[in-house]
């Protein structure tokens, strides 16, 4: 929590609550990243340029922000690659376990009064701070 600023961390948060919102609305679409980019293997005629265009956009507008905000966050170096596909794995399978990613339950389900949504980021938040702890304190990976 070096960096954290209230601002950022506000207008990032206005800025997903408003894509969320307006892909619902005009799309009649759940913002769920996970589903989004599901949906690309699926290849259903008429319904790929708009998941083409949401997940460029969040790459974009990350690029974005690292250009002016003044480069991208460096991973460290003495961290095993193993252990990051094996973290991309189990959130793969998280997500296909949990029906949904953080953004769809944390974002959509939430804003939605969703009773899972709200169990299931009960879940994930407990899982990332016992993982953070293991990570940090167990296993201890300088």
């Amino acid at each position: 929590m070096e960096n954290f600023t209230p601002i950022s961390a506000l207008i990032g948060g206005l800025l997903i609550g408003a894509s969320a919102t307006l892909l619902l609305w005009l799309n009649g679409r759940l913002a769920g990243i996970s589903s989004i980019a599901n949906g690309l293997l699926a290849w259903s005629k008429g319904d790929v340029a708009w998941r083409l265009l949401f997940l460029g956009g969040l790459v974009a507008g990350a690029a974005a922000y690292y250009a002016v905000a003044g480069g991208a966050p460096v991973s460290r170096e003495s961290f095993p690659p193993w252990l990051l596909a094996a973290g991309g794995v189990l959130v793969g399978f998280g997500t296909s376990l949990g029906s949904g990613c953080t953004s769809g339950h944390g974002v959509c389900g939430l804003g939605r009064l969703s009773l899972r949504s709200l169990v299931a980021t009960i879940v994930f938040l407990v899982a990332g701070i016992a993982t953070t702890f293991v990570v940090r304190h167990v296993f201890v990976i300088t």
